[in-house]
Protein backbone atom coordinates (compact mmCIF):
# COMPACT_ATOMS: atom_id res chain seq x y z
CA UNK A 1 0.00 0.00 0.00
CA UNK A 2 0.76 3.85 -0.95
CA UNK A 3 0.21 6.67 1.25
CA UNK A 4 1.22 10.12 0.66
CA UNK A 5 3.41 12.02 3.75
CA UNK A 6 2.21 15.76 4.11
CA UNK A 7 5.93 16.58 2.26
CA UNK A 8 4.61 15.20 -0.56
CA UNK A 9 6.64 12.07 -0.84
CA UNK A 10 5.08 8.43 -1.06
CA UNK A 11 5.67 6.20 1.97
CA UNK A 12 5.37 2.39 1.19
CA UNK A 13 3.65 -0.14 3.49
CA UNK A 14 4.22 -4.04 2.68
CA UNK A 15 4.01 -7.11 4.30
CA UNK A 16 7.21 -9.86 4.63
CA UNK A 17 6.64 -13.39 2.74
CA UNK A 18 8.64 -15.02 5.25
CA UNK A 19 6.49 -15.83 6.95
CA UNK A 20 5.12 -18.26 4.20
CA UNK A 21 8.96 -20.78 3.46
CA UNK A 22 9.75 -21.27 0.31
CA UNK A 23 12.99 -22.05 -1.05
CA UNK A 24 12.27 -22.04 -4.85
CA UNK A 25 11.13 -19.72 -7.71
CA UNK A 26 8.04 -21.90 -7.67
CA UNK A 27 7.35 -21.73 -4.44
CA UNK A 28 7.76 -17.94 -4.65
CA UNK A 29 5.08 -17.90 -7.20
CA UNK A 30 3.04 -19.87 -5.25
CA UNK A 31 2.94 -17.73 -2.42
CA UNK A 32 1.47 -15.06 -4.75
CA UNK A 33 -1.42 -17.07 -5.46
CA UNK A 34 -2.03 -18.81 -2.38
CA UNK A 35 -1.55 -16.06 0.49
CA UNK A 36 -0.50 -12.69 -1.22
CA UNK A 37 -3.27 -12.04 -3.33
CA UNK A 38 -5.88 -13.62 -1.00
CA UNK A 39 -4.47 -10.55 1.47
CA UNK A 40 -5.22 -8.15 -0.88
CA UNK A 41 -9.09 -8.94 -2.02
CA UNK A 42 -9.22 -8.96 2.39
CA UNK A 43 -7.91 -5.42 2.43
CA UNK A 44 -10.41 -4.51 -0.31
CA UNK A 45 -7.24 -2.92 -2.30
CA UNK A 46 -6.18 -2.92 -6.09
CA UNK A 47 -2.85 -3.01 -5.31
CA UNK A 48 -0.83 -4.42 -2.07
CA UNK A 49 3.24 -4.03 -1.51
CA UNK A 50 4.98 -7.09 -0.13
CA UNK A 51 8.42 -7.50 1.13
CA UNK A 52 9.91 -10.49 -0.74
CA UNK A 53 11.90 -13.15 0.67
CA UNK A 54 13.90 -14.95 -1.43
CA UNK A 55 16.16 -17.84 -0.46
CA UNK A 56 19.29 -18.54 -2.37
CA UNK A 57 18.22 -20.60 -4.94
CA UNK A 58 15.47 -18.35 -5.95
CA UNK A 59 17.49 -15.39 -6.22
CA UNK A 60 20.42 -17.69 -8.20
CA UNK A 61 17.30 -18.78 -10.48
CA UNK A 62 16.45 -15.25 -10.99
CA UNK A 63 19.71 -13.66 -11.68
CA UNK A 64 20.77 -16.26 -14.40
CA UNK A 65 17.33 -16.87 -16.19
CA UNK A 66 15.96 -13.06 -17.39
CA UNK A 67 13.00 -14.70 -18.36
CA UNK A 68 11.86 -16.32 -14.64
CA UNK A 69 12.80 -12.40 -13.41
CA UNK A 70 10.21 -11.27 -16.35
CA UNK A 71 8.09 -14.05 -15.26
CA UNK A 72 7.92 -13.02 -11.48
CA UNK A 73 7.29 -9.23 -12.29
CA UNK A 74 4.33 -10.11 -15.02
CA UNK A 75 3.12 -12.46 -11.92
CA UNK A 76 3.37 -9.44 -9.67
CA UNK A 77 1.50 -7.35 -11.58
CA UNK A 78 -1.12 -9.94 -12.28
CA UNK A 79 -1.81 -10.39 -9.05
CA UNK A 80 -2.02 -6.66 -7.84
CA UNK A 81 1.61 -7.13 -6.02
CA UNK A 82 3.97 -4.72 -5.60
CA UNK A 83 7.84 -5.73 -4.36
CA UNK A 84 10.03 -2.41 -3.55
CA UNK A 85 11.76 -3.56 -0.49
CA UNK A 86 13.11 -7.32 -0.14
CA UNK A 87 14.41 -9.00 2.94
CA UNK A 88 17.96 -10.52 2.77
CA UNK A 89 18.50 -11.69 6.51
CA UNK A 90 17.38 -14.96 6.29
CA UNK A 91 20.04 -16.93 3.33
CA UNK A 92 17.72 -20.27 3.32
CA UNK A 93 15.63 -23.09 5.43
CA UNK A 94 14.11 -20.58 7.24
CA UNK A 95 11.00 -22.81 6.82
CA UNK A 96 13.30 -25.38 8.59
CA UNK A 97 11.74 -27.17 11.79
CA UNK A 98 14.99 -25.80 13.63
CA UNK A 99 16.03 -22.21 12.50
CA UNK A 100 17.48 -20.75 15.91
CA UNK A 101 21.61 -19.83 14.66
CA UNK A 102 21.32 -21.16 11.58
CA UNK A 103 19.75 -17.31 10.11
CA UNK A 104 22.76 -16.45 10.82
CA UNK A 105 25.17 -17.92 8.72
CA UNK A 106 26.43 -16.79 6.32
CA UNK A 107 27.60 -13.60 7.97
CA UNK A 108 29.48 -10.91 6.28
CA UNK A 109 32.86 -12.21 6.98
CA UNK A 110 31.84 -14.81 4.38
CA UNK A 111 31.77 -13.75 0.61
CA UNK A 112 28.46 -16.02 0.23
CA UNK A 113 26.38 -12.82 1.87
CA UNK A 114 28.27 -10.51 -0.46
CA UNK A 115 27.46 -12.45 -3.38
CA UNK A 116 23.83 -13.15 -2.27
CA UNK A 117 23.21 -9.95 -0.95
CA UNK A 118 24.11 -8.81 -4.69
CA UNK A 119 21.90 -10.87 -6.42
CA UNK A 120 19.02 -9.23 -4.18
CA UNK A 121 19.81 -5.99 -5.70
CA UNK A 122 20.30 -7.22 -9.22
CA UNK A 123 16.65 -8.92 -8.97
CA UNK A 124 15.34 -5.59 -7.40
CA UNK A 125 16.03 -3.43 -9.87
CA UNK A 126 14.36 -5.84 -12.00
CA UNK A 127 10.90 -6.17 -10.17
CA UNK A 128 10.36 -2.57 -8.63
CA UNK A 129 7.55 -0.49 -10.38
CA UNK A 130 7.95 1.18 -13.58
CA UNK A 131 7.23 4.60 -11.71
CA UNK A 132 9.92 3.97 -8.51
CA UNK A 133 13.35 3.98 -8.92
CA UNK A 134 14.37 3.65 -5.17
CA UNK A 135 14.24 -0.20 -3.29
CA UNK A 136 15.42 -1.08 -0.24
CA UNK A 137 16.95 -4.71 0.73
CA UNK A 138 17.51 -6.04 5.21
CA UNK A 139 20.47 -7.65 5.97
CA UNK A 140 21.89 -9.41 8.96
CA UNK A 141 23.75 -7.26 11.70
CA UNK A 142 27.33 -8.27 10.53
CA UNK A 143 27.38 -11.88 12.39
CA UNK A 144 26.14 -12.99 15.19
CA UNK A 145 28.28 -11.74 18.62
CA UNK A 146 30.50 -15.05 19.44
CA UNK A 147 34.09 -15.70 17.44
CA UNK A 148 33.66 -12.03 16.01
CA UNK A 149 36.98 -9.90 16.02
CA UNK A 150 39.33 -7.70 14.47
CA UNK A 151 40.20 -9.50 11.72
CA UNK A 152 36.38 -10.15 11.08
CA UNK A 153 34.89 -6.61 11.10
CA UNK A 154 38.05 -6.16 8.70
CA UNK A 155 36.53 -8.71 6.11
CA UNK A 156 32.76 -7.38 6.51
CA UNK A 157 33.73 -3.26 6.54
CA UNK A 158 35.64 -4.55 2.75
CA UNK A 159 32.15 -6.42 1.98
CA UNK A 160 30.66 -3.49 2.23
CA UNK A 161 32.53 -1.16 0.82
CA UNK A 162 31.92 -3.83 -2.13
CA UNK A 163 28.75 -4.09 -2.03
CA UNK A 164 28.26 -0.21 -2.09
CA UNK A 165 30.39 0.40 -5.05
CA UNK A 166 28.03 -2.47 -6.62
CA UNK A 167 24.97 -0.69 -5.52
CA UNK A 168 26.96 2.45 -7.40
CA UNK A 169 27.20 0.59 -10.83
CA UNK A 170 23.69 -0.81 -10.70
CA UNK A 171 22.28 2.17 -10.73
CA UNK A 172 24.48 3.72 -13.55
CA UNK A 173 23.69 0.79 -15.39
CA UNK A 174 19.83 0.62 -14.49
CA UNK A 175 18.85 3.92 -13.08
CA UNK A 176 17.67 2.41 -10.16
CA UNK A 177 18.98 3.00 -6.47
CA UNK A 178 19.30 0.04 -4.34
CA UNK A 179 19.62 0.83 -0.45
CA UNK A 180 20.80 -2.04 2.17
CA UNK A 181 20.00 -1.48 5.95
CA UNK A 182 21.47 -3.93 8.82
CA UNK A 183 19.22 -4.87 10.76
CA UNK A 184 20.27 -4.82 14.61
CA UNK A 185 19.27 -7.66 16.51
CA UNK A 186 19.58 -8.99 20.03
CA UNK A 187 22.93 -11.33 20.44
CA UNK A 188 24.30 -9.74 17.41
CA UNK A 189 27.52 -7.82 16.70
CA UNK A 190 25.33 -4.70 16.30
CA UNK A 191 22.58 -5.51 18.88
CA UNK A 192 21.19 -1.75 19.41
CA UNK A 193 21.13 1.18 16.57
CA UNK A 194 24.08 2.60 18.91
CA UNK A 195 26.18 -0.31 18.14
CA UNK A 196 25.17 0.46 14.18
CA UNK A 197 26.95 3.57 14.34
CA UNK A 198 30.73 3.00 14.29
CA UNK A 199 30.23 0.04 11.57
CA UNK A 200 27.88 2.25 9.29
CA UNK A 201 29.72 5.63 9.89
CA UNK A 202 33.44 3.33 9.15
CA UNK A 203 31.58 2.85 5.67
CA UNK A 204 30.44 6.22 5.03
CA UNK A 205 28.13 5.20 2.28
CA UNK A 206 24.99 6.21 1.96
CA UNK A 207 23.98 3.17 0.16
CA UNK A 208 24.53 1.41 3.64
CA UNK A 209 22.10 2.27 6.21
CA UNK A 210 20.48 0.82 8.88
CA UNK A 211 16.74 -1.18 8.84
CA UNK A 212 14.89 -0.37 12.50
CA UNK A 213 12.80 -3.39 13.43
CA UNK A 214 10.65 -2.40 16.30
CA UNK A 215 10.41 -5.68 17.74
CA UNK A 216 14.33 -5.78 17.79
CA UNK A 217 14.21 -2.23 19.41
CA UNK A 218 11.40 -3.32 22.02
CA UNK A 219 13.46 -6.38 22.89
CA UNK A 220 16.89 -4.32 23.64
CA UNK A 221 15.07 -1.53 25.78
CA UNK A 222 15.68 1.09 23.36
CA UNK A 223 13.97 4.34 23.42
CA UNK A 224 12.65 4.55 20.00
CA UNK A 225 13.37 8.94 19.88
CA UNK A 226 16.48 8.29 21.67
CA UNK A 227 17.76 5.74 18.96
CA UNK A 228 16.33 7.62 15.77
CA UNK A 229 17.69 10.79 17.12
CA UNK A 230 21.09 9.05 17.50
CA UNK A 231 20.89 7.80 13.70
CA UNK A 232 19.76 11.07 12.67
CA UNK A 233 22.74 12.79 14.67
CA UNK A 234 25.85 10.39 12.79
CA UNK A 235 23.84 10.62 9.55
CA UNK A 236 22.91 6.88 9.29
CA UNK A 237 20.12 6.81 6.79
CA UNK A 238 17.21 4.31 7.93
CA UNK A 239 16.74 2.41 4.72
CA UNK A 240 13.47 0.73 5.90
CA UNK A 241 11.75 0.06 9.44
CA UNK A 242 10.03 -3.11 10.12
CA UNK A 243 6.79 -3.24 11.99
CA UNK A 244 7.15 -5.61 14.19
CA UNK A 245 6.03 -6.24 18.18
CA UNK A 246 8.21 -8.32 20.91
CA UNK A 247 6.67 -10.30 23.80
CA UNK A 248 6.53 -8.17 26.80
CA UNK A 249 6.67 -9.75 30.44
CA UNK A 250 5.69 -7.31 33.47
CA UNK A 251 6.19 -9.37 36.79
CA UNK A 252 8.57 -12.00 35.16
CA UNK A 253 8.98 -13.44 38.96
CA UNK A 254 5.41 -14.84 39.23
CA UNK A 255 4.46 -18.03 38.90
CA UNK A 256 1.99 -18.14 36.47
CA UNK A 257 3.61 -15.27 34.76
CA UNK A 258 6.50 -17.96 33.53
CA UNK A 259 4.19 -20.25 32.85
CA UNK A 260 2.73 -17.94 30.24
CA UNK A 261 5.84 -17.45 28.69
CA UNK A 262 6.72 -20.92 28.80
CA UNK A 263 3.86 -21.50 26.05
CA UNK A 264 6.48 -19.37 23.80
CA UNK A 265 9.18 -21.28 24.33
CA UNK A 266 9.07 -23.17 21.12
CA UNK A 267 12.10 -25.07 19.28
CA UNK A 268 12.22 -23.47 15.61
CA UNK A 269 13.29 -19.79 16.15
CA UNK A 270 16.01 -17.75 18.48
CA UNK A 271 14.18 -15.91 21.13
CA UNK A 272 16.61 -13.65 22.72
CA UNK A 273 15.65 -12.60 26.32
CA UNK A 274 16.23 -9.66 27.61
CA UNK A 275 15.83 -7.07 30.69
CA UNK A 276 17.38 -3.94 31.61
CA UNK A 277 18.87 -3.01 35.13
CA UNK A 278 20.71 -0.54 37.06
CA UNK A 279 23.74 -2.41 35.31
CA UNK A 280 22.73 -2.46 32.15
CA UNK A 281 21.07 -4.76 29.45
CA UNK A 282 21.13 -8.11 31.00
CA UNK A 283 19.97 -11.11 28.87
CA UNK A 284 19.76 -14.67 27.16
CA UNK A 285 20.36 -16.27 24.00
CA UNK A 286 17.02 -18.07 24.42
CA UNK A 287 13.49 -18.14 26.27
CA UNK A 288 13.74 -21.56 27.72
CA UNK A 289 17.13 -20.51 29.02
CA UNK A 290 15.99 -17.20 30.47
CA UNK A 291 13.18 -19.35 32.11
CA UNK A 292 15.29 -22.63 33.53
CA UNK A 293 16.58 -20.77 36.38
CA UNK A 294 18.38 -17.50 37.99
CA UNK A 295 20.23 -16.41 34.89
CA UNK A 296 18.40 -13.62 34.20
CA UNK A 297 17.37 -11.49 36.89
CA UNK A 298 13.62 -11.14 37.25
CA UNK A 299 13.24 -7.79 39.53
CA UNK A 300 12.10 -6.05 36.39
CA UNK A 301 10.46 -6.46 33.22
CA UNK A 302 11.71 -9.09 30.39
CA UNK A 303 11.27 -8.80 27.01
CA UNK A 304 11.46 -11.60 24.18
CA UNK A 305 12.18 -11.32 20.71
CA UNK A 306 9.26 -13.25 19.72
CA UNK A 307 7.32 -11.64 16.48
CA UNK A 308 3.65 -11.24 17.98
CA UNK A 309 0.99 -10.54 15.80
CA UNK A 310 0.31 -6.52 15.77
CA UNK A 311 -3.15 -6.51 16.37
CA UNK A 312 -3.44 -9.14 18.83
CA UNK A 313 -1.45 -8.80 22.19
CA UNK A 314 -1.01 -12.20 23.92
CA UNK A 315 -3.81 -12.89 26.78
CA UNK A 316 -2.79 -11.41 30.62
CA UNK A 317 -0.65 -11.75 32.01
CA UNK A 318 1.55 -11.37 28.93
CA UNK A 319 1.11 -8.09 26.73
CA UNK A 320 3.11 -6.67 23.37
CA UNK A 321 5.49 -3.67 22.35
CA UNK A 322 3.04 -2.32 20.36
CA UNK A 323 3.12 0.89 22.32
CA UNK A 324 6.74 1.38 21.38
CA UNK A 325 6.21 0.38 17.66
CA UNK A 326 3.79 3.16 17.73
CA UNK A 327 5.91 5.76 19.46
CA UNK A 328 8.82 4.69 17.17
CA UNK A 329 6.26 5.00 14.05
CA UNK A 330 5.56 8.65 15.36
CA UNK A 331 9.12 9.49 14.99
CA UNK A 332 9.38 7.78 11.50
CA UNK A 333 6.81 9.22 9.34
CA UNK A 334 5.07 11.69 11.69
CA UNK A 335 7.37 14.59 11.55
CA UNK A 336 8.00 17.41 9.01
CA UNK A 337 9.92 14.86 6.47
CA UNK A 338 9.84 10.71 7.04
CA UNK A 339 12.99 9.34 8.07
CA UNK A 340 12.65 6.58 6.04
CA UNK A 341 10.12 5.69 2.93
CA UNK A 342 9.93 2.05 3.42
CA UNK A 343 7.47 0.01 6.06
CA UNK A 344 7.28 -3.66 6.24
CA UNK A 345 5.11 -5.67 8.49
CA UNK A 346 7.16 -8.87 9.73
CA UNK A 347 5.03 -11.36 11.70
CA UNK A 348 6.92 -14.14 10.61
CA UNK A 349 6.04 -16.19 13.88
CA UNK A 350 2.47 -17.28 12.96
CA UNK A 351 3.05 -20.86 12.71
CA UNK A 352 5.51 -20.80 16.34
CA UNK A 353 2.46 -19.27 18.33
CA UNK A 354 1.38 -21.69 20.53
CA UNK A 355 -1.48 -23.97 19.08
CA UNK A 356 -3.99 -22.31 20.74
CA UNK A 357 -3.25 -19.20 19.14
CA UNK A 358 -1.73 -20.24 15.43
CA UNK A 359 -3.74 -19.72 12.74
CA UNK A 360 -5.82 -22.99 11.19
CA UNK A 361 -5.25 -22.83 7.53
CA UNK A 362 -4.63 -20.22 4.90
CA UNK A 363 -7.72 -18.45 5.39
CA UNK A 364 -7.36 -17.89 9.32
CA UNK A 365 -3.85 -16.87 8.22
CA UNK A 366 -4.32 -14.66 5.64
CA UNK A 367 -6.92 -12.96 8.01
CA UNK A 368 -4.39 -12.57 10.64
CA UNK A 369 -1.96 -10.49 8.29
CA UNK A 370 -4.61 -8.59 6.63
CA UNK A 371 -5.65 -7.30 10.34
CA UNK A 372 -2.13 -6.56 10.88
CA UNK A 373 -2.01 -4.55 8.21
CA UNK A 374 -5.27 -2.57 9.00
CA UNK A 375 -4.32 -1.80 12.27
CA UNK A 376 -0.41 -0.19 10.39
CA UNK A 377 -2.85 1.60 7.67
CA UNK A 378 -4.47 3.33 10.38
CA UNK A 379 -1.89 4.45 12.46
CA UNK A 380 -0.24 6.09 9.02
CA UNK A 381 -3.41 7.89 8.38
CA UNK A 382 -3.59 9.22 11.72
CA UNK A 383 -0.19 10.66 11.87
CA UNK A 384 -1.38 12.31 8.83
CA UNK A 385 -0.66 10.09 5.97
CA UNK A 386 -2.90 9.88 3.04
CA UNK A 387 -3.77 6.63 1.61
CA UNK A 388 -3.05 6.35 -1.94
CA UNK A 389 -5.48 4.42 -4.70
Amino acid sequence: MRFRHPDGTTVHLAYCTNVHPAETLDGVLAQLRDHCEPVRRRLGRDRLGIGLWLARDAARALVSDPSALRDLRCALDRRGLEVVTLNGFPYEGFGAEEVKYRVYKPDWTDPERLDHTTALARVLTGLLPDDVTEGSISTLPLAWRTAYDDGSADKARTALRTLAERLDALQELTGRSIRVGLEPEPGCVVETTADAVAPLTAIAHDRIGICVDTCHLATSFEDPHTALDGLTAARVPVVKSQLSAALHAEHPHLPEVREALAAFDEPRFLHQTRTSTAAGLRGTDDLGEALAGDTLPDGAPWRAHFHVPLHAAPAAPLTSTLPLLKSALTRLVGGPHPLTRHLEVETYTWQALPPALRPRGRTQLADGIAAELTLARELLTDLGLKELP
